[in-house]
């Protein structure tokens, strides 16, 4: 839903921007959920990140660099109305791509994992049952 309104035209910049900050601290918050960790608050997302490489890789640094940038940079000035103006939705909506893309490739592959698991174990489960 966060996503949706950021990408509603009719909504404000302002709010554009925070429904990316949402939508994005939800995703990562979500790939972190696949491994059984939980990020609880926006402030974690560096410290959670780097305390588990295995969630983002080598993306690591780009996610919480970008998560932080759309944080501690660009939602504050448009919350308080110091810098309203459509290049900092445009760098928003750009940061919000990758954390988006990241993510989506991050839960694709965790998705891909957990079938071919599951068609694994499925398969050994009947090998049992037969005796096999």
């Amino acid at each position: 839903m966060f996503k949706k309104d950021a990408e509603n035209k009719d909504n404000s910049s302002m709010t554009r921007i925070e429904a990316y900050f949402e939508a994005c601290f939800h995703l990562i918050d979500a790939c972190a959920a696949l491994l059984d960790i939980h990020i609880n608050k926006h402030q974690n997302v560096r410290k959670i990140t780097e305390e588990n490489d295995a969630l983002f890789g080598e993306n690591t640094q780009l996610i919480w660099n970008k998560f932080q940038e759309l944080e501690n940079k660009i939602r504050p000035g448009q919350a308080y109305g110091g810098r309203i103006n459509g290049e900092q939705l445009k760098k928003a909506e750009g940061i919000a791509k990758i954390i988006f893309d990241i993510c989506t490739e991050v839960i694709r592959k965790k998705s891909i994992t957990k079938s071919t698991e599951k068609g694994f174990s499925q398969e050994k489960d009947k090998e049992n049952a037969k005796g096999i």
